[in-house]
């Protein structure tokens, strides 16, 4: 249950948050614990009323784009001078996500009670990542935590676009597919039996994109949830190896080598570990520990095992560049940009150009392939149509010239 209160802190100043407990009694101790002094609590019943608020509410999950605006609000209250408390309590009158504000109340409190905010925050690990609060450690010990935070709202919200912009892409090609997918099973189920019991019944030689057509609608007719299960168990299978460190760089290794798509996930990976080693080296963080916590940012079993290879040989008195040379996932342009940024003392700064540049290329390949795919998969779709028209009329053909 979620309680709203009203409190006084050890200044003396009213404040309000939510809290998760069991009982009105529960949240009360849990208010005290945090060194303030109840005046009121209330159980806060959340009102599904809009459909825009069901999808936040009913799966109580924080997605990227609500964390994008939280670190936007917070590094423009921060940059305007507003208190670190105070900042937090306007957000949580300002978001929607019951879950977020719920963190957020507590984090306020923990931060009003003495807590540093990345300490706060690193308490709540699932939502913001060790990248986060590192960078927002880095910010607070520097004494530039308003930089910090926009340089992570920036970075958040770049790679949130990246996203989109991929997803958004990719959306037209697999409704066309699916709906081709759909289909075909209804013509195989359907239309195909009746059309070719007549070729079947006049015992003539059928061709054999006729002989395919009519095991394939066999098979979808007679064996339909064997192929159910099948694709069922394929399916945890697959979500099994993903779940094991062998499979999971097995498959990761597998998308960079598909064709097409291979490149273009590789220079998402690279604009991922540029620009969140910018991020980290521009807040203070020391280069190993840069190495380490982009390991874990770029989301690829590959590359997390390369970054990782690299921290190693930079603790051993290497360099990031020499680390890099001769792999096969990171290009050559930015091995040499690394080496020059570590020449002249300014990697940061060359990170964000290589962050830049293969973020204008992943954009400029992802509206190639928007204008190549769609007369792509008219192609596709005229050479199915193509060979299942062929696959009946053909023997009807032949069957009309011999009589």
């Amino acid at each position: 249950m979620v309680f709203q209160y009203e409190a006084i802190n050890k200044d003396g100043k009213e404040v309000t948050g939510l809290v998760e407990a069991g009982s009105e009694q529960d949240a009360a101790k849990m208010i005290q614990a945090k060194g303030l002094t109840v005046l009121f609590i209330k159980k806060k019943v959340v009102r599904k009323k809009l459909i825009t608020q069901l999808n936040i509410t009913f799966g109580g999950t924080i997605k990227t784009k609500d964390l994008v605006i939280f670190f936007r609000q917070f590094s423009v209250m921060i940059s305007a001078n507003v208190s670190m408390v105070e900042a937090l309590r306007i957000i949580i009158e300002q978001t929607i996500n019951v879950k977020l504000k719920m963190l957020i109340s507590e984090i306020a409190d923990e931060v009003d009670s003495g807590s540093r905010l990345s300490d706060a925050m690193a308490k709540h690990s699932k939502v913001f990542s060790n990248f986060y609060t590192s960078v927002i450690r880095g910010g607070e010990t520097s004494g530039k935590l308003n930089e910090s935070l926009n340089y992570l709202a920036d970075e958040i919200e770049r790679d949130y676009d990246m996203m989109s912009k991929i997803k958004g892409a990719m959306v037209y090609p697999i409704f066309v597919f699916c709906g081709l997918i759909i289909v075909g099973i209804v013509m195989m189920v359907f239309v195909v039996p009746k059309l070719t019991n007549v070729l079947t019944e006049s015992g003539a030689e059928l061709p054999i994109a006729t002989k395919i057509l009519v095991a394939t609608s066999d098979i979808l007719q007679n064996y339909w949830l064997a192929l159910i299960l099948l694709f069922i168990g394929l399916g945890v299978l697959l979500r099994f190896l993903v779940s094991t460190p062998r499979g999971a760089y097995a498959i990761d290794y597998f998308l960079l080598r598909l064709p097409i798509f291979g490149p273009l996930f590789q220079k998402i990976y690279v604009v991922r570990f540029a620009r969140s080693m910018n991020t980290l080296l521009s807040g203070g963080i020391t280069v190993t520990n840069s190495l380490d916590i982009s390991s874990k940012v770029v989301n690829n079993k590959v590359y997390s095992k390369l970054i990782a290879k690299a921290k190693k040989e930079v603790e051993d008195g290497s360099t990031v560049s020499k680390a890099f040379s001769g792999s096969k996932q990171i290009p050559p342009m930015v091995t040499q940009m690394i080496s020059i940024g570590e020449k002249t003392g300014k990697l940061d700064v060359v990170l964000a150009r290589v962050g830049d540049f293969y973020g204008r290329e992943v954009n400029n390949t992802i509206a190639n392939l928007m204008t190549v795919m769609e007369p792509l998969i008219m192609v596709v779709m005229g050479i199915a149509v193509g060979i299942m028209v062929a696959a009946i009329i053909l023997p009807m053909y032949n069957m009309a010239a011999q009589t």
